[in-house]
């Protein structure tokens, strides 16, 4: 199925499913999801994390809803929460934790960012969204992979479906 296909099945008015395509990208798996919040519901997405590494961003236009987790086995290592913001971020020079600590999250602070966050706060990106572009920075920084249009768009995707 395509991303067109995807998304038009999506609104077709199947409101019993939410639906979702899956693309191998590498050693990755891309998964695609229209209309639903699947992907940053964190008891779905702390269990699919087992044992590997979960990249989740979801962005709800009319409600300025922004979300961005990295998981490593169950833990959040990273989050971006609408409405407060990153769990960490760049004080002195020094990656800073923001979050008050909460089960199931990692204590240690995601060395493997502090460039990518800096560039985040750099004069050309200040305080940016992460649907502006930052999430897709951070997750090519954790994955490898560059997020495009074409890789999007040209993907032929697995569909799937869970009962709402």
């Amino acid at each position: 199925m395509t991303l067109d296909e995807l998304i038009r099945y999506s609104y077709s008015g199947s409101y019993e499913l939410q639906t979702f395509g899956a693309v191998a990208v590498g050693d990755w798996v891309l998964l695609v999801e229209v209309n639903g919040g699947l992907g940053v519901t964190e008891e779905v997405i702390l269990s699919l994390s087992a044992g590997t590494r979960l990249v989740s961003h979801f962005y709800l236009e009319v409600k300025g809803m922004d979300y961005l987790y990295w998981i490593e086995d169950g833990k959040i290592r990273f989050e971006f929460a609408y409405q407060e913001g990153y769990s960490h971020w760049i004080e002195d020079g020094k990656l800073q934790r923001l979050f008050p600590h909460m089960e199931g999250y990692s204590e240690e602070m995601p060395d493997e960012l502090a460039e990518t966050m800096e560039r985040i706060d750099s004069p050309m990106c200040p305080h940016s969204e992460p649907h502006e572009g930052p999430s897709f920075l951070l997750a090519e920084r954790l994955t490898g992979i560059t997020m495009t249009p074409q890789l999007l768009e040209e993907s032929t995707y697995l569909c799937g479906g869970v009962p709402r």
